[in-house]
């Protein structure tokens, strides 16, 4: 395994990318305030040149040098240029990690060959960081860890396979990113570099200043691995394209986008699996990164539908893509993916249906966003306004919920009916009021259905009813004195269908009962 950790100076506040070589004449520093007193935390070459190195009070600085130029440290904006540069470095790699406030780490496993080798990788990242105006040091080793001493406390540079000790033996102990304590410990021991410890037993070691101490010299060494922890989820297929000229035309970058699907349907499709989350890239020339995401209710992977999905998603991005100097890269990821399995179609088109229902969801859940495109999910409840919840009609994540994608093909076999034979009607009307509207009646019996009732200032004579259904109370979850609901099905002389429930038994839980029309059949 290879892997490439960077450095990167932070920067002042205020300030964008600059080059180190194109300082003011002055010496600038970023200090900050440090166990009750202003210290330097970043200096720019000429102020090293000076002798001004981070750690120093800004008192003792300005003796030595009195013309300083000074920037407060603003770490929010150290941290998010941080992160712009981590994901910049996507290009490289998928697989980048944090390296405390001012680094990172790549793990260019199988990534190299694209440019050439690892030393030609290295060389592509130092030249572009250095035109976006950062001075950088970095290293290329078979362990993170060796990468990383190598990096900031060696000079750098690719360390050959198997290597690694003769690379990190003359460097101090602070390279294997041990706390303050300890390295106080190791000082007053006389033991300053990495040498030192390694020509050493290590259970004496150990016992003296702990575990992790061994661990670290192990992985430092190159004699164990340790993996890089990555900032963003790891795709599970990827397709890239690659420019000598940055393109700027939205043509251009769209039909690159259908070419990069044509090669994940490909993949798919030897996988036999179907994407459900895919994501593009674009790397703009100057350092920018626009992402565009998109999730599917059900595996996809033809490059047809990948696309118009895509397409519709950039036309209703709020903030369009502005190619500014153009895009010198182009990636297309798959960021979860499922089994998908081969369905027979029917003769009575059920198949034609569920997938036309689920492009339907995929194309709104796109345009509109998936908190708008909503379907009803079952719940464990007897008392119908909580029978059902809205629920995304894709499952946030690009994964399936508890339900998956069978609800589809339940939906499109029955229709909206629910059951039963064609024309039979629902148990339950489709339209339901929150809260139930309340009516007056007047009943043949205290316990049977009512014979006409007054709904919206409209008197409803019944011809017919049906019932009753009888619904007890959740004891669990109501608050004490909840009644008991007695529904009925009713069609007055009009043809109209009402859905009617009387609240609490007569003479047993309440004197006069009341009665709610809960819902409309038709």
């Amino acid at each position: 395994m290879a892997t490439a950790v960077s450095s990167t100076p932070a920067r002042p506040a205020g300030d964008g990318p600059r080059a180190e070589a194109a300082c003011p004449a002055p010496p600038l520093v970023v200090v900050a305030k440090i166990k009750s007193a202003l210290r330097i935390v970043q200096a720019d070459a000429h102020a090293r040149r000076l002798g001004l190195r981070p750690g120093l009070t800004l008192a003792d600085a300005r003796a030595r040098v009195p013309h300083l130029i000074l920037a407060d440290e603003d770490q929010r904006a150290d941290l998010a240029l941080r992160d712009h540069i981590a994901d910049w470095c996507d290009r490289y790699t998928p697989l980048v990690g944090l390296d405390g406030e001012d680094g990172l780490q790549l793990d260019i496993t199988g990534c190299a060959h694209l440019f050439g080798g690892e030393a030609e990788l290295r060389d592509d990242l130092m030249a572009r960081l250095a035109a976006q105006g950062f001075t950088a040091l970095s290293a290329i080793a078979d362990t993170p860890d060796a990468a990383r001493a190598v990096a900031r406390h060696g000079r750098g540079g690719l360390v050959p396979s198997g290597q690694e000790k003769d690379a990190v033996r003359p460097l101090p102990v602070a390279a294997l990113g041990l706390e303050g304590q300890s390295l106080r410990a190791l000082t007053r021991a006389g033991l300053t570099t990495i040498g030192d410890l390694a020509s050493r037993p290590r259970a004496p070691l150990a016992a003296r200043f702990g575990a992790d101490l061994v661990n670290r010299l192990a992985r430092t060494l190159g004699e164990a691995q340790h993996p890089i922890s990555p900032r963003r989820p790891v795709p599970e297929l990827i397709a890239t394209r690659r420019f000598a000229e940055p393109i700027a035309l939205m043509d251009t970058v769209l039909a690159t986008l259908r070419g990069l699907g044509r090669e994940l349907e490909a993949m798919l499709a030897e996988r036999g699996a179907g994407g459900r989350h895919f994501e593009a890239s674009l790397y703009r020339a100057d350092g920018a990164i626009r992402r565009v995401r998109i999730e599917t209710g059900r595996p996809l992977r033809d490059a047809a539908i990948v696309m118009k999905l895509l397409s519709e998603r950039i036309a209703a991005l709020a903030d369009p893509i502005d190619p500014g100097f153009g895009f010198d890269m182009i990636r297309l990821d798959v960021l979860a993916a499922e089994t998908m399995t081969t369905v027979q179609s029917g003769l009575d088109g059920r198949q034609r249906d569920t997938e036309s229902l689920a492009d339907l969801i995929d194309r709104l859940s796109v345009r509109y966003g998936q908190a708008r495109v909503l379907r009803f999910t079952p719940e464990d409840s007897h008392v119908p306004e909580r029978m059902a919840r809205l629920v995304p009609a894709i499952a946030p994540g690009g994964r399936p919920d508890k339900s998956g994608t069978a609800w589809l093909q339940n939906l499109a076999g029955t229709g909206l009916a629910g059951g039963g034979l064609a024309g039979d009607p629902p148990a339950q009307p489709f339209c339901l009021f929150d809260p139930p509207q309340p009516i007056e009646t007047l009943a043949e019996v205290p316990d049977g259905p009512p014979l006409r009732f007054l709904w919206r200032r409209i008197l409803h004579e019944i011809a017919a009813a049906e019932g009753p259904e009888r619904i007890a109370p959740e004891w669990w979850r109501e608050a004490e004195g909840a009644l008991t609901r007695d529904y009925f099905r009713v069609e007055d002389r009009n043809g109209h269908r009402f859905w009617l429930f009387r609240e609490g038994l007569y003479a047993v839980e309440i004197k006069h009962p009341r009665w709610f029309l809960h819902g409309l059949f038709a």
